[in-house]
């Protein structure tokens, strides 16, 4: 057998130390081994790319905690883009899929499943408004997916409108409500039939919604630099579909769950949309997971005739159901969403304190709850900066859209003094990333 599985040290350098061989040479060696392995058939250009950033091999993950096959301990700010939103591990989330997985790991697909419908049901309770039935699937992308045939089935209509800038995934028909050139045109021709509108204008909005069956947006846009719409947008949003019939999706997949400082980013304005999209946080960062939930009445008018036009083999499997029920459980009782919304403000003053200290780095600091953008005058000074903060033990990542702008989306759990250490460690490579490139001209 050319290959076999291999068990990890656990907790970082912790057992390596203990072999025959230093313990120095045992880490050169994994990493050496794991690199090699992602050069050859993993992906090749990536590889390079995060050996030359510092990247290391993960070998254990607690709290807002990474550990590399060194033994050194990162704080994580990127929070596997919105993934870990109780942080890595939790114990009653892990301790509840431990016991799934003594009964039921996948389902049949043929008899009820008690952890799909449970997990249906809370989504319902928590879920905006009227929203009440999930189909449930695998990821953000697939639960926008479903959002899309959902409207077009249920109105009879064809016509999508998204935003410029927005980012909805990178399946097909995600990827065409994606609004960003660079992840769409090498994929053309994509889904027919979709119009794009600039984020934040009702007038442009209203121009080209007449005859659609759906506008999909994205409370705050996330991947594409945390851009804040203007206060009123959602409401405006809702009253333009409801006076010309079109549907409403809400893709909650990265500000839902807490995200924002709501429980789902529309809840600031009290809007509730037809369609809500979410993933990402749903399962506590355990196990993947992506719901899509609607009102009935739009559920029925698509699949009331059909219950099997879209399905998923493995989308409501009893281990992501039961880790999202226990996930929503830890939201609910640790108060995460208040949290987030607390902690931040704390963050977004500790980041615009570092705009003051550094003008000439930063253009500009936004956010809303745990989800902060940092926009550099240069996006070069970003090839310094990211590289610096893993250096000295804290991670965080451009938004997907905007390579100019430096993500801060620590797990909903962070407390005030590991914020505070991030903004220091973020200090630091700022002053480095000055020093080195000097005065960049802002683009």
């Amino acid at each position: 057998m050319p290959w076999k599985a291999q068990v990890l040290p656990s907790k970082g350098a912790e057992r390596l130390t203990s072999m025959t061989t230093p313990a120095s040479e045992q880490q050169t060696a994994l990493f050496d081994e794991v690199y090699t392995a992602y050069k050859e058939f993993v992906n090749p250009p990536l590889a390079r790319f995060m050996k030359m950033a510092g990247a290391g091999v993960e070998l254990e993950t607690r709290g807002c905690r990474v550990y590399d096959h060194t033994g050194k301990s990162y704080l994580d700010f990127c929070g596997g883009y919105g993934v870990f939103t109780l942080g890595y591990m939790h114990p009653r989330v892990v301790a509840a899929v431990r016991a799934q997985l003594d009964r039921i790991a996948l389902s049949s697909r043929v008899f009820f499943n008690a952890q799909t419908a449970a997990l249906a049901k809370a989504l319902a309770d928590l879920a905006p408004g009227d929203l009440k039935i999930t189909f449930f699937s695998n990821s953000g992308t697939e639960a926008v997916e479903a959002a899309l045939k959902l409207a077009r089935l249920s109105t009879k209509r064809t016509h999508i409108v998204s935003t410029f800038n927005g980012y909805h995934g990178k399946t097909m028909g995600s990827l065409t409500a994606t609004g960003r050139g660079v992840f769409r045109d090498s994929f053309r021709p994509l889904v027919p039939e979709f119009d794009h509108v600039p984020f934040g204008d009702l007038d442009a909005l209203e121009r080209v919604l007449p005859g659609a069956a759906a506008f999909i947006v994205e409370p705050v846009q996330c991947e594409g630099g945390v851009i804040i719409p203007p206060d009123g947008y959602l409401r405006g949003v809702r009253e333009l579909c409801d006076r010309h019939g079109v549907l409403l999706i809400a893709d909650e997949v990265q500000t839902g769950l807490g995200r924002t400082g709501y429980l789902w980013g529309v809840d600031r304005e009290g809007v509730v949309p037809d369609v809500l999209a979410a993933a990402k946080g749903l399962s506590g960062g355990v196990i993947p997971i992506g719901a899509t939930i609607s009102k009935t009445e739009v559920w029925m008018n698509a699949f009331g005739s059909s219950p099997l036009l879209h399905t998923s083999t493995f989308g409501g499997n009893p281990l992501a159901c039961t880790a999202g029920l226990a996930a929503l459980e830890v939201l609910m009782d640790e108060r995460l969403v208040e949290r987030s919304r607390d902690n931040g403000a704390y963050l977004l003053e500790q980041a615009r304190r570092l705009h003051r200290s550094f003008p000439d780095v930063i253009a500009e600091v936004r956010g809303r709850g745990l989800v902060v953008g940092v926009e550099l005058t240069h996006e070069g000074y970003g090839g310094v900066l990211i590289p610096q903060c893993l250096k000295r033990g804290l991670t965080v990542a451009y938004t997907l859209n905007q390579q100019r702008v430096i993500r801060l989306e620590p797990p909903l759990i962070v407390s005030k003094p590991e914020i505070d250490e991030a903004m220091s460690i973020f200090d630091q490579a700022l002053a480095q990333s000055r020093e080195k490139l000097g005065a960049l001209s802002a683009v």
